[in-house]
């Protein structure tokens, strides 16, 4: 039992790991720091894509479902649990490449998005005037 419920523990930070590597630059908009924890998971979600690697996580959890008496299962988290839900066909390279390629340009356009945004805010504060100092803003 305990076994089982650790496989599920890792099954859910499996996902939530790509969930973060999808659209974790979001969570830059609020704390800039975060930029430099999602960009080397970005890098590495894309390169097992582009690469064919296995995600550690996998072995991890098959190794755990297999001590609670549970069946493991053959490829990646990806093939496994959601390439069936998005391509009812097997992963393939080029669906792979496909998932890579969409890895980076959701992050590149949001990037663009969070540095705009930054750009903005910048340029409204440079652009906002300032009281001579001892005085109060009207």
């Amino acid at each position: 039992m305990l076994y089982r419920v650790l496989a599920d523990i890792v099954l859910i930070a499996h996902l939530v790991f790509i969930v973060f590597v999808v659209a974790g630059g979001l969570v830059v908009l609020r704390w800039r720091w975060a930029a430099a924890i999602h960009l080397p998971a970005a890098v590495y979600g894309a390169l097992i894509e582009f690469v064919g690697w296995i995600c550690p996580l996998t072995p991890l959890e098959n190794a755990l479902r297999r001590r609670g008496g549970q069946d493991g299962f053959e490829g990646g988290f990806v093939e496994h649990y959601l390439v069936p839900l998005i391509y009812p066909g097997e992963l393939t390279r080029g669906v792979q490449i496909v998932l890579g390629l969409a890895v980076v340009g959701i992050n590149v356009a949001i990037y663009g998005w969070v540095v705009s945004r930054w750009r903005n805010r910048h340029r409204q504060t440079r652009l906002t005037p300032h009281p001579p100092p001892g005085q109060s803003p009207p």
